[in-house]
Order: C-alpha cells, then structure tokens, then sequence
C-alpha cells in the first residue's frame, strides 16, 4: 500500500507541476499570436484528447513529462518538415527573438510562482512549530554513528554553527550547514567550548541510506500502553514517567531504548512516577527489545515553540524558503563540479522522488515537497542544455546579443544532442534508483 501511496503523490505532483509549466509555455505564445498545435501532459501514447480550436489538449500514457507543440518551433519532436517554406506570420520561427524569449521562459517563470505560491500559502496556514536553541541546550543532542563520525558525543550542547548564533534546533541540519565549505560546529562539552569540523564531502555521507546524524534529546512519559501487551501485564499506565531501569537512572528516550536493546527477552525492574508517587515494576522485555507502549513527549521538560505568521511575513519567509530550494541546488551543483559530492548518491529519478513523498498520504507534506519540485524544475529547465528550455534560452539570447540567429540545421542538431543527454540522465538516474534500493 506504501508503494501505490508513494506512486499516486508522485504522478499527482508531477501532473500538476507539469501541467503548469506546459501552460506557460501556450499562454506565453498565444499572447504573442503564436499557433499551439499540441499540449500535453504526459508522453505519448496518447489516452485523451481534445480538439479546441487550433489546439489538441490531451493525456498521454507516460506520465513522466509533458510538452506543447508550437508551430515554428524546433522541439523534442524534431518536426522540420515546414522550416523549408517562408515563415508565416503566426510560426514561432517569424516573431522576434525577444517574444520566442519570454516563450521558452513561460513553463520556467510559471513554475517559480507555483512554488512560491505553494510555500507561502505552507508558511501562512501552518505556520512553524520548532526546538529553540533554548529548549535544546537544556539536554543537548543525541549523536548517532554519523555524528558520532564527526567528533560529536550524545549530551553535547550546540553553541554556534560556523560562529554565527542560530535561532532554532532545524538550523543546525538545513542544506546550508550540510553543503558548507569549512564549516564547523562549536559545542560545549562538560564545560568546554570545542570545534568540531564539518567536512566539504559531508553531504555525500549524509545522503547515504538509513544513515542517522544527530536529534535533540526528548524526555518523555508513557503515551499509550497497548492492550495485551507485557507493559499492560506489568501494571505499566499511561501518563506514568520512567525514573530507573534496573537501579539506573532514565532521563532520556535515547537512555530507554538503548538500555532495553540490551536486556531484550528479560525481566527488569522499573521505577516510574505515577500522580507524584513512585511505583516499583516488573517487567518483561520482549526479545525486540519492546515493552509495548507509545511514548509521549514530556511536556514539562521540553517544549516546542510556535510561531504564527502575518499574510505580509508568510510571503516574505514563503518566498525566501522557495528561492534557497534553487540556491542548495545551485551549492550541490559546485560540490559535484569539485567532487566533494557524489552525482550518484545526489540525483535521483521516479522511484527517489517517489520516497521523498513518503508511504503516507499528508496533504501538508504532499504540497511540500511539490512546492520544493517546482522550484527543482524550473532550476533544472534553465540549464544551457539543449532540448532544454535553458538551451532555447542560451540560443535566443546569443541571438538577441549579436543580432545573429543561429541556423535552423544547428538547432536540430543541437536539440539531437540534448536529447541524448537527457535520455542517458534519466536513465542513469532510473538504474541509481533501483541501486540505491538495494
């Protein structure tokens, strides 16, 4: 059922945001007197479709894109049976550079608004639940094997990132800490202030599968006990609060569940604080190293903050949340150039994007991570690739500047090009894909 959720959001999203991005293109070339002769959303074969005065709108099999047809225009169809003949007045071929340059542009401006549209409606609506610096220093961070890498120890307190202040615990694991160059963490250490390095190559170990770096340390209380279950056999309640295992002191999840893992499949001795009072149990550990209880976050210990935003602060923080998704892209980008990142552990394909959307359907998280692929594919259609938009727009724009057009033999050629490299892409990304599943 994960799978079909994950494939549903998927096509969904990219359905929308494909959408979007080909109407840019029509209206922007409908405005100038351009003929549209296909829109599509999806590839070919086709499963719908609809005449609508010059314009066929349809649904193609293959939902993994989408395309519009302009008379004129040199495209992924490679159609040049007309560019023989003189141009007519409504060919994308007979407007000036200027028009067919704010055409290609269309898909790419549509999809920068959508996804700043999508963040501030997020940042608006939901507003921002989050772990101060605060509330995270009064217990300090849980360090696992990643972290444990870098030098960092569970209970370390976080200071600063690269000496500047931060304000909230999500500060210290944003894409502008991971992807920093000689970056650094300082901490505090029973006392001591200490450096701990972050290395250029970083965001490559962070990337790897089921690789855990660190979180805040959460005290806790029992949530919900499960019925049947050898917490429920033992006399354990909801609400009661763990204060030892065995004779040792429990402050912390971290604390719990490590020391559980070690006493799997036997009997410990429990203390907990129940309506002010301390109550002795005895307790079964199943051999998963389970009890068999939700737990809940103590809210007298730690406690999230909550900031509500302003129409006029949502559509400065929104816009600002959109345009770093183009600015950590434009980062992992250098670091693949200088070869501190891997390309095969940053991109990904259908089956990556699929589990960024996770196995669960929550709206907030679906307009998410859309809001985020918006801005990915608008940064990924400027780049100078032919068959690209980027690469109609590098060609137009040499052609604005030196008054020169290139000719229609080189376009072909190069849209030949482009779509060789876009098909090794993405198959490249599918079998990576596939790779990293295993």
């Amino acid at each position: 059922m994960e799978g079909i959720i994950m494939t549903a959001q998927l096509l969904l999203g990219l359905s929308i945001l494909v959408g979007l991005h080909e109407l840019g293109h029509l209206l922007a070339a409908k405005a100038f007197g351009m003929r549209v002769e296909k829109y599509s959303i999806g590839f070919p074969p086709k499963i719908w479709g609809k005449q609508i005065g010059e314009t066929e709108y349809s649904i193609g099999a293959i939902p993994l894109g989408g395309f519009v047809k302009i008379t004129g225009m040199i495209d992924e169809s490679l159609d040049t049976k007309t560019l023989s003949a003189e141009p007519e007045p409504w060919e994308f071929r007979a407007k000036p550079a200027w028009q067919r340059l704010i055409v290609m542009l269309g898909g790419i401006i549509v999809n920068v608004i959508t996804g700043v549209i999508i963040f501030i409606t997020l940042v608006y609506s939901q507003g921002e639940n989050y772990i101060s610096k605060e509330e995270l220093n009064k217990h300090g961070i849980v360090a696992y094997d990643l972290a444990e890498q870098l030098g960092l120890q569970t209970g370390d307190k976080m200071i600063n990132i690269s000496g500047q202040d931060f304000d909230k615990y999500s500060d210290l694991r944003s894409p502008d800490v991971l992807l920093s160059t000689n970056g650094y963490y300082t901490i505090e250490r029973n006392g001591e202030l200490m450096k701990i390095q972050i290395p250029n190559d970083f965001i490559d170990k962070f990337s790897d599968k089921n690789v855990e770096f660190f979180s805040f340390r959460t005290p806790f209380i029992v949530g919900k006990v499960a019925e049947g279950s050898n917490a429920e056999k033992a006399g354990l309640q909801d609400e009661d609060k763990f204060i030892s295992l065995n004779g040792y002191e429990i402050a912390y999840f971290d604390q719990f569940s490590s020391m559980l893992d070690t006493l799997a499949g036997t009997t410990v001795q429990a203390k907990v604080l129940r309506d002010g009072k301390q109550v002795d149990l005895s307790i079964d550990v199943a051999e998963d190293g389970t009890l068999g209880f939700m737990t809940a976050l103590d809210k007298d210990r730690l406690n999230y903050s909550h900031r509500d935003f302003t129409l006029g602060e949502a559509m400065v923080d929104g816009t600002a949340q959109a345009f770093n998704v183009v600015f950590y892209n434009i980062k992992a980008f250098g670091k693949m150039f200088s070869g501190d990142v891997s390309p095969s552990k940053s991109l990904s394909g259908p089956i990556g994007i699929a589990q960024f959307f996770g196995g669960q359907w929550d709206w907030a998280n679906f307009w998410r991570i859309t809001g985020l692929l918006s801005m990915v594919l608008a940064f990924m259609n400027l780049l100078p690739i032919p068959a690209l938009d980027g690469g109609h727009v590098m060609f137009l724009t040499w052609e604005i500047v030196t008054g020169r057009k290139p000719s229609d033999k080189f376009l072909e050629n190069a849209q030949k090009v482009g779509m060789v490299l876009l098909l090794g892409l993405m198959t490249y990304a599918i079998f990576n894909d596939v790779y990293k599943l295993f």
